[in-house]
């Protein structure tokens, strides 16, 4: 609620403003875009830039309705900016809203998607009497319908005003202008910098590597406890794991990370004891800030859990309420050590995502765990997943169904179990959708995880992901942003950001979005996909086809040959592409025979195949309200009456 609150009065105070100006830029920058911020204020110009929020977060609604409201949009370009997804959310705001003013700082070319834009280049030096900064002026003057003369012979600044946080009781500073000084000051800034953590992975030292799995479930959990607490930024599993592959000192994780604190330790397990040592290190210094060792009997894990929780939160200086306490015990409801141990070989089974062998063998470990306490929450939400996972990859037929409806039901029990979980009802939503395909009844669950998991990334990115599927782009890119601030280097955060941008037909968003995903993991799925099918509806069919061929296997990498080279006129190479993948995988390729029809112009032929895939079931349509594949077919009667079937609205 406090968030909310402080999200609604900072949105009041930008709806207050005659004239605002929305300041993109890296923080990496900021010793140069301070002076800008001082030109356009000293100019009357009320900026917002990330300085305003309150300790230093990028709050999404926030910025968004910054963003909204501005009437100029200036970015600051650089060879850091570029590369930065929150410049290029930004930036494609403005380029959009037809309000972007575009300058380099340091020479740099504007990313693709930007360069159509006449950029200022303001390189070598910042002076208020520059031409270059009289040009920024000008364009901003433009854009509020002002003359810039006028503008110049009214300066004026705008008063730091002080409330009450909603926060703590502390003191908040509220800008109307003037936050460049305030920064400077040290009034504002640093406090989301301050309550920020990565969990590293904790070392086992038991001597068994079969041991690995407790060890990673320990840190696994505690980042969870961390994450119940709002008013902390806790980095996800997958940043942290990749970023300790590299063997960095602690001060360049922090920075590779974007966290003030590293939370580090190791697990020494032997017959019923336990030695769990952990130490909190100042990830600007490189010093410890705290450390201790916790010698238990096995049955103990989980108050040692939320003791070390409880203990890190106090030196960050926050609370964890007493509810979240009531969350963390037993990772969603067991008191039972032999069901945990079970549920984490689960899940470590389930992480690898190799082959249905392993799928398999984590649902027999989420079974055992919870036959070994039926009220464990958490097992059951875990076991709905890798159902679904089953049911989409390996089932078909009557039992297909079947794996649908234990998942649903297990995600049931779990929300049921422990309402407050909120993989329970993400878990619950995934089933509902991709195996009832009820688009509507999965919307009250995925909100609800939303709610829940606002510091869980893969929470996150799962609820941008139906939001994408029903077109709510707003709501995707919210959730994303904050799962990419989490998880800065999880690669299918960035894929998932790109699916979103693919699906809002921003292709060169998308594109930027994607290259960041393979550079973070150049053989992460669906990337290449998603490249060629932008490529070939742009017209560069070879281009597509060299995408194409890169995929390995599967529907995806047939249906795009099928397409590609048909467009390049090569018709019967394309049906035998099409041809392959239906001996390969029948009935369970509808969805995407209905694109590859689509797409080749036939377009009753594809609406019987989508009419078929709804009466197997083929979770695929999931993707239909919003595929750019499935536009030949949007004008007819049936596509219409399909998607109402599917509670599309």
């Amino acid at each position: 609620m406090a968030n909310q609150e402080q999200a609604n009065n900072q949105d009041a105070a930008i709806s207050g403003r005659e004239t605002s100006v929305f300041l993109s830029y890296s923080r990496d920058d900021k010793k140069r875009a301070l002076p800008i911020i001082r030109l356009l204020e000293s100019h009357g110009y009320s900026v917002w830039w990330d300085g305003m929020l309150e300790g230093g977060e990028r709050f999404a609604r926030t910025t968004d309705a910054a963003l909204e409201r501005a009437k100029a949009v200036v970015v600051l370009w650089s060879k850091t900016s570029i590369g930065s997804h929150w410049v290029h959310d930004e930036a494609t705001q403005g380029r959009d809203r037809r309000c972007l003013v575009p300058i380099s700082i340091d020479g740099s070319q504007p990313p693709l998607g930007f360069r159509q834009f006449q950029v200022i280049h303001a390189a070598a030096t910042i002076k208020p009497d520059s031409p270059e900064m009289n040009g920024m002026l000008r364009a901003v003057a433009a854009l509020h319908d002002r003359p810039f003369d006028a503008l110049t012979k009214n300066l004026r600044r705008m008063p730091i005003i002080s409330r009450r946080s909603a926060i703590g009781g502390g003191v908040m500073i509220t800008l109307l202008g003037g936050g460049a000084a305030a920064w400077n000051a040290g009034l504002i800034g640093g406090s989301l910098v301050q309550n920020s953590i990565a969990v590293m992975p904790f070392a086992n030292l038991s001597g068994d590597a079969s041991q690995q799995y407790f060890s990673d479930g320990l840190s696994e959990e505690l980042r969870a406890t961390l994450s119940l607490n709002q008013q902390l930024v806790v980095a996800a599993q997958m940043s942290t794991a990749n970023v300790q592959e590299l063997k960095l000192d602690v001060k360049d994780i922090a920075g590779r990370l974007d966290v003030a604190y590293i939370l580090d330790g190791s697990v020494r397990r032997a017959a019923d004891i336990l030695r769990i040592t952990a130490k909190l290190i100042d990830g600007s210094t490189g010093f410890q800030k705290w450390s201790q060792t916790f010698d238990r009997k096995g049955g103990d894990i989980f108050a040692v859990q939320s003791e070390i929780a409880t203990i890190v939160a106090d030196q960050l200086a926050v609370t964890i309420s007493a509810n979240s306490k009531r969350q963390m015990r037993g990772a969603g409801g067991t008191d039972s050590t032999a069901a945990y141990d079970a549920y984490l070989r689960g899940k470590a089974l389930y992480k690898l995502a190799a082959d249905e062998k392993t799928d398999r063998a984590a649902l027999d470990q989420y079974n055992q765990a919870i036959a070994l306490d039926p009220k464990f929450a958490a097992a059951f939400a875990a076991k709905s997943r890798v159902l679904t996972v089953i049911a989409n990859n390996y089932a078909s037929g009557d039992q297909l169904q079947s794996y649908y409806d234990q998942s649903i039901d297990a995600a049931r029990t779990a929300a049921e179990r422990a309402p407050d979980l909120a993989d329970a009802h993400s878990a619950l939503g995934f089933a509902l959708l991709n195996g009832r395909l009820d688009v509507k009844g999965a919307g009250g669950p995925y909100q609800r995880s939303f709610e829940l998991g606002f510091g869980n990334a893969d929470i996150l990115s799962g609820f941008a992901n139906y939001a994408t599927r029903t077109g709510n782009f707003a709501a995707a890119r919210q959730a994303i942003t904050r799962a990419q601030r989490l998880d800065p280097l999880n690669p299918s955060v960035f894929r998932n950001a790109g699916v979103i941008e693919y699906s809002a037909r921003n292709f060169p968003a998308a594109v930027v979005q994607l290259q960041s995903a393979l550079r973070l993991n150049p053989k992460i799925s669906g990337v290449y996909p998603l490249l060629g099918d932008m490529e070939m509806l742009q017209g560069n069919a070879a281009e597509a086809l060299e995408y194409y061929r890169k995929i390995q296997s599967g529907f995806d990498r047939q249906k795009g040959l099928a397409i590609a080279e048909n467009k390049m006129g090569n018709r019967a190479a394309g049906q035998t592409a099409m041809a392959q993948m239906i001996a390969e995988f029948g009935d369970n390729s509808l969805y995407q025979q209905a694109q590859i029809l689509a797409q080749w112009g036939e377009l009753g032929t594809a609406i019987v195949a989508l009419e078929k895939a709804y009466l197997t079931g083929d979770s695929g349509l999931v993707l239909s309200r919003n595929d750019p594949l499935l536009d030949p077919v949007r004008g007819d009667k049936r596509f219409a009456v399909l998607q109402e079937k599917l509670g599309f609205e």
